[in-house]
């Protein structure tokens, strides 16, 4: 059995499951500069090749997690299955 990880956003009570290819360290930054600037919409990418936007501001609660999800690749298997994304990804 394999593991993927999997990062997961929550903005104001409302969870994304983040793509794999999305740079979390520029999305921290990005997020910290519109708070900065006193607030921008931010934009970023999540599971199923959708992209989100967000408007940072003052009053927007943010929290990033990480976490290691097992995987059972089998035959012809990738690992990254939406499937294995789960939880609140259907409501994304």
């Amino acid at each position: 059995m394999q593991t993927i990880a999997r990062t997961r956003m929550v903005v104001d009570e409302v969870g994304f499951f983040l793509a794999p290819g999305q740079d979390v360290a520029d999305l921290k930054h990005r997020i910290v500069e519109a708070l900065r600037a006193g607030g921008a919409f931010v934009e970023f990418d999540v599971v199923g090749d959708d992209s989100v936007s967000i408007l940072v501001s003052a009053s927007t609660h943010v929290v990033i997690s990480l976490e290691s999800v097992d995987v059972d690749v089998g035959v012809g298997g990738t690992g990254h299955d939406a499937a294995h994304y789960g939880g609140d990804f259907d409501l994304v």
